[in-house]
């Protein structure tokens, strides 16, 4: 496993666990699903390099689209949830209150 390789599947790994560790937050859990797209990006935009194909160029770019869109869709709850519950902690959105 070459160094870049390592690089890209520990920052994946790091932001999964920080999903999973830190969520008092709803920006701490959306900057950590934002830094899953990221490294998933580069490791993306990387592949077709690699293996010098260019049949897989236009992956990246549908990846960055739907990052995007999340993105936005997160940040729109995360302004939805802070008018209505007064903060972004996770523990006060509860769905069965809705």
């Amino acid at each position: 496993m070459s160094l870049m390789h390592l690089s890209f599947y520990s920052a994946f790994t790091l932001s999964t666990l920080g999903l999973a560790f830190h969520r008092t937050h709803l920006v701490s859990a959306l900057l950590c699903l934002e830094s899953m797209m990221l490294s998933m990006y580069i490791a993306l935009s990387m592949w077709p390099a690699e293996n010098t194909s260019t049949s897989s160029t236009l992956l990246p770019i549908l990846m960055l689209a739907f990052s995007a869109c999340e993105a936005g869709t997160g940040l729109a709850m995360l302004v939805a949830s802070t008018r209505t519950h007064g903060s972004d902690h996770l523990h006060n959105l509860n769905l069965l209150q809705c």
